[in-house]
């Protein structure tokens, strides 16, 4: 997958980043079909809910813009979510489904920083943050097994009532444990959360009412 280098196109980019309040994402095909839904879904953060490495591409401290649809570093650049995330998370709080981030990222403090400071347009939640959207939390270098160990610990959720977005095929390791991974490839969208649903559906048996 590629992976963009140049911060500045990160920042300018409209159709990765959100720049400008979005329209509401349309509720994805999966949550009015009656099928069984998982318990939690879980994000990876870079290249995942935004496209950058928050550790390399990112130099604190930050300070919020345009509201907080994106965040500013030391050096005056942009950063934002992809333009379908609020609207995924917003139709996850929407389903009651529980939403948790599994990051290894060398930067942690930076990563969450930034989830502190991004606002979701039009929020449920009151504080509108976007880490208010997270039930659980594993963000630190190490392995992604480790993070689903100490998620399935910390909410009591079998391994088979999860499902993990990544954009790196490695980390399909956490299969091992029963969660199901589905790979992005640009980002999450309304249709990868559709897509990923319907992967976990097959590889648990949950296709029928």
């Amino acid at each position: 997958m590629p992976r963009r280098s140049g911060i500045s196109s990160l920042a300018t980019d409209p159709t990765t980043t959100t720049t400008t309040l979005p329209e509401k994402t349309p509720w994805p095909s999966t949550f009015t079909d009656g099928l069984p839904l998982p318990k939690i879904v879980v994000f990876d953060l870079d290249y995942t809910l935004w496209p950058f490495w928050v550790d390399t591409h990112v130099s604190g401290p930050l300070k919020a813009t345009e509201g907080g649809l994106k965040v500013k570093d030391r050096y005056g650049e942009g950063y934002g979510f992809y333009s379908d995330v609020a609207g995924v998370l917003e139709a996850l709080k929407a389903k009651s489904i529980l939403i948790g981030a599994a990051s290894r990222t060398s930067a942690p403090d930076l990563g969450r920083e930034m989830l502190k400071l991004l606002k979701i347009p039009n929020a449920s939640v009151s504080s509108g943050r976007a880490i208010d959207y997270f039930d659980h939390m594993q963000v630190y270098p190490g392995s992604k097994t480790t993070h689903f160990t100490r998620i399935h610990r910390d909410s009591g959720i079998e391994y088979d009532e999860m499902l993990f977005f990544d954009d790196e095929s490695r980390n399909k390791n956490v299969e091992v444990l029963g969660v199901t991974m589905w790979l992005v490839k640009d980002g999450v969208s309304r249709d990868e959360l559709d897509n990923g649903i319907k992967s976990w559906r097959q590889r648990t048996g949950r296709t029928k009412a």
